[in-house]
């Protein structure tokens, strides 16, 4: 199942999760070199500590997905 960073944990579409994903993957490995995001998740379905890691960046991905919307947002409104 997705995770998502909301605190209501409502699921998400795999295209969110892809998206957000694509959000934070970059930062995620220059943070943590020799780790990957996938690698990340894998280790989340079992450690409290990795989960909590991984809902950490989500909510990073989240935050960053709302600015690109309001961004998007304010460029249209100038169209």
């Amino acid at each position: 199942m997705p995770v998502s960073s909301n605190h209501d944990r409502r699921p998400i579409s795999e295209k969110e999760q892809t998206y957000l994903e694509s959000l934070i993957r970059e930062d995620y490995g220059r943070c943590h070199p020799g780790d990957t995001l996938d690698d990340l998740k894998r280790r989340a379905a079992f450690s409290k500590e990795d989960r909590g890691l991984l809902r950490d960046w989500m909510a990073i991905a989240t935050v960053r997905a709302a600015a690109d919307l309001k961004s998007a947002s304010r460029l249209d409104s100038l169209a």
